[in-house]
């Protein structure tokens, strides 16, 4: 990236920074909802993988979808959730996403393009593919992504919708967030050969790109939303990330199956939004302090609507049934 570029999209850099900034306050956040027993239930971190969900989705329209997975946060707010309604349905209240039915694992955003988490692994691939063939079906030049993580690539769902999505060139492209683990599990012990070589086998073109540079995925998916518009889809990307916390909340003592050293390596030297905000310094985009207003203004951001999501009214009691049912007609 050279310098002239760098200034003439100075406002789509800065946008990709507090997004990036945006998750890592939201993660930060519920994490201290879990640990002060304030969130039922469990919720699995994003923060580290920040670059791929913002990487990709500012590569999106608003009318392009995206199916989100169980450690989801990160790509409910990349495709554009608020806060308030965010941390609302994390809390079971009414003014979130899914009226506080779904929590932290179902959360959909039908506005922005978000056609839902998901915590069933793998799960929403049909969903994504489905989607995928409704746009084509109808006309319309929308891409679907589909996210999911590595230990996804053993469903046998996958394998499906990829013959399926081959044999009719749909706008879709899965990407595999290679966050190294499956649950506890290092990835080399799960998944035998090359994970993008599974898509290759479709005769799917397959890319490998390293998940913590938001500007090289951002690269990589404009070029293919651009090509999956005009009918040359699908495509697979693997995304090469890494999760800061434990699978989940509750995973706290990791040692037994990945080092401290490890992840205070990946910390320092790899932090998406540390080095994004050295690159930005460095072409003279922002500087030092106009980043740490940003850090400042969101956490404020994120911690009102926090305090807004804790007092806010739970769902009626006859709305038990709501959703769930359809009505006889």
């Amino acid at each position: 990236m050279n310098a002239a570029n760098a200034k003439t999209n100075t406002e789509d850099y800065l946008r990709m920074y507090r997004q990036m900034v945006r998750i890592r306050a939201f993660e930060d956040q519920a994490n201290q909802l879990y640990l002060s027993a304030k969130m039922p239930g469990l919720t699995h971190m994003y923060s580290g993988e920040e670059a791929v969900a913002v990487g990709i989705c500012e590569a999106l329209r608003v009318t392009d979808k995206i199916t989100s997975t169980h450690r989801g946060h990160g790509h409910c707010v990349a495709k554009g959730a608020d806060f308030r309604e965010m941390f609302c349905e994390l809390l079971g209240k009414e003014e979130g996403y899914c009226r506080g039915k779904g929590g932290s694992m179902h959360i959909a955003d039908q506005a922005n393009g978000n056609l839902g988490a998901n915590a069933i692994v793998g799960g929403s691939m049909g969903i994504a593919t489905g989607a995928a063939l409704s746009a084509k079906r109808l006309g319309r030049d929308d891409v679907t992504v589909c996210f999911f993580g590595d230990g996804a690539t053993a469903q046998g769902l996958m394998y499906e919708v990829m013959n399926m999505a081959a044999l009719w060139n749909l706008p879709v492209i899965y990407a595999c967030e290679n966050n190294l683990y499956g649950e506890y599990t290092k990835v080399e012990e799960t998944a035998a050969g090359r994970i993008t070589a599974r898509a290759e086998a479709f005769g799917i073109e397959a890319f490998t790109v390293d998940g913590q540079d938001v500007l090289a995925v951002n690269d990589l998916t404009q070029k293919l939303v651009a090509r999956a518009r005009k009918g040359e889809g699908p495509f697979f990307v693997e995304l090469m990330t890494y999760r800061y916390h434990g699978h989940h909340v509750g995973d706290i003592n990791r040692e037994y199956y990945r080092s401290k050293d490890e992840e205070a390596d990946w910390k320092a030297n790899r932090d998406p939004i540390t080095n994004f905000g050295k690159w930005l310094t460095k072409e003279g985009i922002a500087s030092d302090e106009e980043l740490d207003q940003i850090r400042t203004d969101v956490k404020a951001d994120a911690a009102a609507a926090v305090d807004y999501a804790l007092t806010a009214k739970y769902p009626d009691t006859s709305e038990v049934d709501m959703h769930v049912y359809a009505a006889n007609g």
